[in-house]
């Protein structure tokens, strides 16, 4: 940051829409409520082009900001963590996008800047570190889709100690989830029906905390859900 005063720049990777009413076509977007949510916490959220960069170059980029955020999204392609097959439930798979979010993972866990990551931002971030994800949890009887749940969440871990608690009531909308967490992630909430919720990273350079829901949709009148975008702000502030 350049001055004490001055807002964390975040960085949210935008994410791609076929087509967007107000702005009459395509779009590359984030959703308001995250936004909405970082700006609440205290951080400026800057939305930032998905282009095609080498990982030098997208390392680049990002270092610039104090912070950065991966949002939800579409599902990462499957070959991206080894599988052989495409599931017919799998949706929305973008090559730019798949590209350069892995490499915001990369960079962002290699130099240390504070990164929260939500959803597909999760998922990515374990297929980044070479885990795997099953590409459907079953069907609607078994989905996480528009779905309020409890979650447990291990006593010990930085989860615990930002939301404050070990257990949460937490907003999901997601059909696929972590099969194999990737080298050194370690898990740290899951669902009744042993669903993996949260990962982190305890020997990462900097801060970092992931999760398989979206604490958006629930911030702003929650605030063990508020929290988790507190505490990405107040790292980036010391960053």
């Amino acid at each position: 940051m350049t001055a004490a005063s001055a807002r964390p720049l975040i960085a949210v990777p935008a994410r791609f829409a076929a087509s967007t009413s107000a702005l009459r076509y395509a779009a590359e977007v984030n959703a308001r409520a995250l936004i909405e949510a970082v700006w609440r916490a205290g951080g400026e959220p800057a939305t930032i082009h998905p282009a095609d960069c080498t990982d030098t170059e997208t390392a680049a980029r990002l270092a610039r900001f104090d912070g950065i955020l991966l949002p939800g999204g579409g599902d990462l392609a499957p070959h991206r963590y080894g599988a052989a097959h495409t599931h017919d439930s799998v949706y929305d798979v973008d090559d730019l996008q798949d590209s350069f979010d892995l490499q915001v993972a990369r960079a962002a866990l290699q130099s240390g800047v504070p990164l929260l990551a939500i959803c597909r931002g999760l998922q990515v971030v374990n297929v980044a570190l070479g885990g795997t994800l099953q590409q459907d949890m079953g069907g609607p009887e078994r989905e996480h889709r528009h779905v309020v749940h409890p979650v447990t969440i291990r006593q010990d871990s930085l989860l615990s100690r930002v939301v404050g608690a070990e257990k949460s009531e937490v907003s999901c909308y997601h059909h696929q989830r972590v099969d194999r967490p990737g080298t050194g992630l370690v898990v740290t909430a899951t669902a009744v029906d042993g669903t993996i919720e949260a990962l982190e990273l305890p020997h990462t350079k900097g801060w970092f905390a992931a999760v398989q829901w979206h604490p958006e949709d629930t911030a702003h009148e929650g605030p063990a859900q508020q929290a988790l975008f507190d505490a990405l702000v107040a790292a980036a502030r010391v960053s």
